[in-house]
């Protein structure tokens, strides 16, 4: 397990190119305190969509996400950043870009698969600064 410390996200935020964004979404729960942090980095504001795959050991839960708490926003010309912690296989990062279908959304993750990946270089499981 790789640890990361909250100076070590924040030094990587700083140096990563982001384009404009009005909002960040953050997706929950696993993705509100990257989202948080990268709201704050941004000066954006933050909203969560609440999605669950995973359960706390990391295994699926279901065979593919729930959405839990429909987005219903006003997000019309509103730049997005969607964020989560982690996008290993891109599904629970899909099924909220499919909430979002029509928007102008651009993914993060700290790690894994997205338009914007803090640590690419990590492939082993990462003990986050958040989780106990």
């Amino acid at each position: 397990m790789v640890p990361l410390s909250f100076i070590e996200i924040s030094e990587r935020l700083k140096k990563t190119v982001l384009p404009e964004i009005d909002l960040v979404i953050g997706i929950g729960t696993g993705g509100v305190p990257a989202a948080t942090f990268v709201a704050f980095h941004l000066n954006a504001e933050l909203k969560v969509m609440v999605l669950n795959y995973r359960d706390e050991q990391n295994n699926p839960r279901y065979d593919s996400p729930k959405i839990i708490q429909k987005a219903d926003w006003d997000l019309d010309g509103k730049k997005i950043l969607l964020v989560d912690d982690v996008s290993v296989s891109g599904k629970t990062m899909n099924a909220a870009l499919e909430q979002l279908k029509g928007q102008n959304v651009k993914t993060m993750a700290m790690k894994g698969k997205a338009d914007f990946v803090l640590f690419p270089e990590i492939k082993d499981c990462v003990k986050w600064p958040w989780k106990p």
